[in-house]
């Protein structure tokens, strides 16, 4: 196995022309623990192991090394009132003839909660900082009816409101994150809000919600302080925000007791790195150290744009693409890897111990919509580019699960990169809903240490990138899941998965995999041109399993003992 198993188990092994910047084994018990492996650059390593005759990727995964726990919220959705998002896609009223709970479309919750669907955030988006909550309680009838002026113009009726979106998280049995008004709301009707949905006692808005129909008060798990505060949600600077995020989040009272709202502050776009650091030094200022900045979250928004970076006018089809844009998109959707660790390590600067969460609530392809549809409705079909995204990504959020604490893919049905889309009492299952479903049983499992070695590039020049991406997780039964992206078009990939303790008692359980073309996608008429299959281009050994990936695919395999 010589660059991981060389013979002499206790010793530092450094080949010729491979330069490791941290590598040590220690032989114990006829175990190989591996520390740390650091390749100076990804060609570098492929060169260490390919100029020595071996051409089969290796991930080497210290089953010892426990890291930090994925929280499952790292798989959650992002509920918008935009397009066919929540009406039509996942609300249809009562009255409906589409198969419903309460208004709540039967087959879209159980396909969400077959994908074990663990949070969901609403109303928005930019939404919500023009959304007043009192407008969508009470009688449907007397709702006041609004102008939708960030997406499509169109009227809202607020048929969806509070007591709607908490029903929805019943059947899904989902957590749910709120995002409040702090853009054009004020700090009264923040703090009603909260009281009115977690208050359970004698109050004015508790009195409320029981006159409305409810007699206990709900959870709220996750509260947004604003949103694109940088942007939408007021264009301010980020000390102003800090500012008004440390007084708003103040009359988020915690009315449950035991029950803590977790405060989502507005953090970053992209890669303003200024933001971050001048709303977290506003934060911490003047705050006691218990309370983290008054914050247990700081929110990060990035979108893919496939075809121009910093054109929304352009931003590309979703279906219609070349070879080179595939790759492009991937190399940008790759960008959330320096992304996290540039917002990390200053985040790093005020919360050493990771209180605050990186809390990634917006993220996926933005593409140009479909031809013929309403360009406010940001309707976009969904390729295996976008699976290729998907999981590329989550590998990522799971790798520093340490400060990530949460995302939400943009959006959950019927906008951008979503699990699903609707089309009357039609739904059909994107490829993207299968990455989610492949990957669900990573949700509450630790992370484990995990390095590839020998693995190929894709992409050329400014759009290389790796062409397997992994993440390795144990759960409480002792179950270890890979899952793998292969990212080339143009050809399969053998990897060696070798386990440091105990590899030859583990044997494949399950494994599940999509593939397909760079553009196959599924339709209304089609809908099983990507679809998860068995997986069983593997075989056991001695110390784990080799796999055969697919081009432009997606794989998950669960070794058990």
């Amino acid at each position: 196995r010589d660059c991981l198993l060389s013979r002499g188990l206790g010793d530092v092994y450094k080949r010729q022309h491979c330069s490791y910047s941290h590598v040590y084994y220690v032989h114990k018990q006829n175990t190989l623990t591996i520390s740390a492996l650091m390749c100076a650059t990804m060609a570098e390593q492929d060169k260490c192991i390919r100029d020595k005759g071996e051409t089969m990727a290796k991930i080497i995964v210290n089953n010892e090394n426990k890291k930090s726990t994925i929280a499952p919220e790292i798989y959650g959705h992002f509920s918008e009132h935009l397009g066919r998002c929540i009406y039509e896609g996942l609300f249809v009223g009562e009255n409906s003839d589409i198969p419903n709970v309460n208004g709540m479309r039967t087959d879209v919750v159980d396909a969400l909660k077959e994908m074990k669907i663990p949070v969901l955030r609403w109303p928005g988006g930019c939404f919500a900082d023009e959304y007043h909550w009192m407008d969508g309680i009470g009688p449907k009838e007397k709702r006041k009816k609004m102008i939708n002026t960030h997406w499509g113009g169109v009227v809202e009726d607020n048929s969806f409101g509070t007591h709607e979106f908490f029903e929805l998280c019943r059947q899904l049995g989902c957590k749910t994150y709120v995002n409040g008004n702090l853009g054009s709301g004020t700090v009264r009707e923040m703090s009603e809000w909260v009281e009115y949905i977690t208050f359970n006692g004698v109050s004015p808005m508790a009195d409320l919600r029981k006159e409305n129909g409810h007699e206990e008060p709900w959870t709220i798990d996750y509260f947004g302080v604003g949103n694109e505060n940088w942007g939408c949600g007021g264009n301010m600077r980020p000390e102003h925000y800090a500012d008004e995020y440390r007084r708003y989040q103040t009359y988020v009272r915690n009315y449950a007791g035991n029950q803590p709202i977790n405060k989502i502050c507005c953090g970053p776009n992209v890669d303003d790195y200024e933001w971050t650091n001048k709303v977290m030094a506003t934060c911490f200022d003047h705050c006691e150290p218990r309370s983290h900045g008054l914050m247990d979250g700081l929110s990060l928004h990035y979108y893919t744009l496939p075809e121009t970076e910093d054109d929304w006018n352009i931003k590309g089809s979703a279906t219609d693409f070349t070879e080179d844009i595939f790759y492009q998109t991937l190399k940008r959707g790759y960008f959330m890897e320096e992304l996290i660790n540039r917002h990390g390590a200053i985040m790093d600067e005020y919360d050493p111990d990771k209180n605050i969460g990186l809390i990634v609530d917006e993220w996926g392809i933005w593409s140009d919509v479909e031809p013929g549809t309403n360009p406010g409705f940001l309707y976009q079909q969904n390729t295996m580019r976008d699976a290729l995204v998907a999981g590329m990504t989550l590998n990522i959020f799971n790798k520093h699960s340490d400060r990530v604490k949460m995302a939400c893919i943009a959006q959950l049905i019927n906008v951008l990169q979503s699990v699903m889309l609707t089309d009357g009492d039609k739904m059909i299952k994107t490829p993207t809903y299968y990455v989610f479903h492949m990957m669900r049983h990573h949700q509450g499992a630790a992370l484990l240490d995990s390095s590839l070695v020998g693995g190929a590039t894709v992409g050329s020049g400014k759009n290389e990138l790796p062409k397997v991406f992994e993440s390795v997780s144990e759960d409480k039964d002792g179950v270890i899941t890979v899952t793998l992206t292969n990212n080339s078009l143009e050809s399969s990939e053998d990897v060696d998965i070798m386990l440091t303790n105990e590899g030859d008692k583990y044997s494949v359980s399950e494994a599940r995999y999509i593939e397909g073309a760079m553009d196959a996608h599924n339709t209304f008429e089609a809908p099983e041109v990507v679809d998860e299959k068995d997986f069983t281009a593997y075989e056991n050994t001695q110390t784990g399993v080799k796999v055969t990936l697919p081009a432009c695919s997606v794989v998950t395999l669960r070794l058990s003992k």
